[in-house]
């Protein structure tokens, strides 16, 4: 369960937990947790992407290791057996991040889901919102890491030779071609050497932003020649897009994502 609906969210909020994911761009001029605290879909808690990601790293949204992600999740009183409903409010579907989080530390992916269409398609369709800030009592949750859903970039770097994985970069095609410079200081353009590029916009309807179809999105990828009878591996700037892709892949296949954590902030690293 991937994706859930606005209604089906609207009919279920009192047997869900609700996750505001939102996370612009540096350079966007919006404020994530501000938007959050004028309006938010109820009993929704507010997930920082940067705060929850590894502080430690000098690359931008690491995982943290399973201890931070232990207490983050504890302390939203969220359970295991949790089913889990993340959405945003971003350009970029940085929910998706979060939901490859979640599972990624252990949660069942059948009990995390992303709200297509997020919370634009919410607030446009005038469903409620609150203001209030939401509390829960802690929990102890459990955590189980599974470490072969991330590559490193020495696993990436292998891969241009032995082709064991497809590995589809999620950024626009100007910045994947090196047309576009990159967002980020200190980072070269182009790509990774035999990677293949399907811009996460493309898997969306402009319209309303939700996900466009399983057959729709099956094209998308067809078209990229991806074989998913390989592992594949996606990429972005910074581990947050991929995740977009990465849904999508699992609307088609059913398989769980693969993500580069470094992505292009690690491997286009101009080396000074």
């Amino acid at each position: 369960m991937s994706l859930v609906s606005t209604e089906w969210l609207e009919k279920n909020l009192d047997k869900v937990r609700v996750i505001d994911a939102t996370w612009h761009m540096p350079n966007s001029g919006r404020d994530a947790y501000s938007e959050y605290s004028k309006a938010h879909i109820a009993n929704a808690v507010f997930f920082d992407l940067d705060k929850n990601s590894d502080e430690k790293s000098s690359l931008p949204h690491m995982l943290p290791n399973k201890e931070k992600w232990k207490k983050l999740v504890s302390e939203f009183g969220i359970k295991n057996s949790d089913h889990l409903v993340v959405y945003d409010n971003s350009d970029v579907v940085s929910s998706c991040r979060c939901w490859y989080s979640f599972i990624y530390f252990g949660h069942d992916p059948k009990n995390v889901s992303v709200l297509d269409g997020g919370f634009l398609k919410w607030i446009n369709e005038k469903k409620p919102t609150e203001n209030k800030k939401v509390e829960f009592k802690k929990t102890n949750y459990n955590v189980i890491e599974n470490k072969s859903l991330t590559k490193n970039k020495k696993q990436i770097e292998e891969n241009i030779f032995s082709k064991k994985f497809d590995l589809i970069d999620a950024r626009s095609r100007e910045r994947f071609e090196g047309i576009k410079p990159e967002p980020r200081q200190g980072l070269k353009s182009g790509h990774i050497k035999n990677s293949k590029n399907i811009p996460f916009t493309e898997c969306l309807n402009k319209i309303d932003r939700t996900f466009k179809n399983k057959d729709e999105l099956s094209k998308i990828f067809n078209k990229e020649d991806i074989n998913n009878k390989k592992n594949t591996v996606f990429t972005c700037g910074s581990g947050v897009t991929a995740c977009v892709l990465g849904l999508a892949n699992s609307i088609i296949s059913g398989k769980t994502p693969i993500v580069y954590d470094g992505s292009w902030s690690e491997y286009g690293k101009i080396n000074k």
